[in-house]
């Protein structure tokens, strides 16, 4: 089961590339660095854990 590479920040709306740093919870909200850190690394839309997203190649 592949991840979803979504293209853009869920709360800036910041573009982002597969290769972009992003993190994402268990339901693969997608979230930008900056977004990330100021919600302490936690999901504004179900609470879980952001963790950073794979890169792809």
């Amino acid at each position: 089961m592949a991840l979803e590479m979504r293209e853009a920040c869920e709360k800036c709306s910041k573009q982002l590339t597969p290769t972009d740093e992003a993190y994402i919870c268990t339901y693969e909200c997608t979230f930008c660095p900056e977004c990330s850190s100021t919600t302490n690394y936690v999901c504004p839309n179900c609470g879980g854990e952001l963790v950073k997203r794979p890169r792809s190649k």
